[in-house]
């Protein structure tokens, strides 16, 4: 049977498989030790993260986590500046949509209800359950419609 590293009492099976030390405060505490971590990657969405042990740190030695430069020969490219006189002569187009305006989320009979139930001192979320849509969709319906004065 394993026994603890710091107290000497006996482990559990299982515990054994992964840990040298007991579950006492006393040796989690002498047993534990740092962890170093180095990030490796920052972007907008998330940083990314790796434990720096001897393996990373050769990795790291090599250049693999190292930003990669533009290709040799790759212009960058630079905003094209308007010429003045082109600039004064020509009209600034506004892009337009041809995309159609989007339809009502709810019909005009689950805005009515939706008001009714509301007088009635009913929660969203109760309401949302009578008209079967979400919380959200209630809570919509009715800021829409006291924006519009409809009570």
């Amino acid at each position: 049977m394993a026994t603890c590293t710091i107290c000497g009492d006996e482990l559990h099976p299982e515990r054994s498989e992964k840990y040298d030390t007991c579950t006492k405060p006393a040796c989690r505490a002498r047993g534990a030790r740092a962890i170093r971590i180095a990030s490796v990657g920052v972007n907008k969405a998330a940083d990314q993260f790796v434990v720096l042990d001897e393996r990373t740190e050769r990795e790291m030695a090599k250049g693999r986590f190292k930003k990669e430069p533009e290709a040799a020969g790759m212009p960058r490219r630079r905003p094209r500046t308007p010429t003045a006189h082109a600039s004064a002569s020509v009209t600034e187009l506004v892009p337009t949509s041809s995309v159609r305006p989007s339809r009502p989320r709810w019909s005009p009979a689950q805005e009515r209800l939706a008001l009714t139930y509301r007088a009635m001192g009913m929660t969203p979320e109760q309401i949302a359950n009578k008209l079967g849509v979400s919380p959200y969709l209630v809570t919509q319906i009715l800021l829409k419609a006291s924006a519009q004065g409809r009570r």
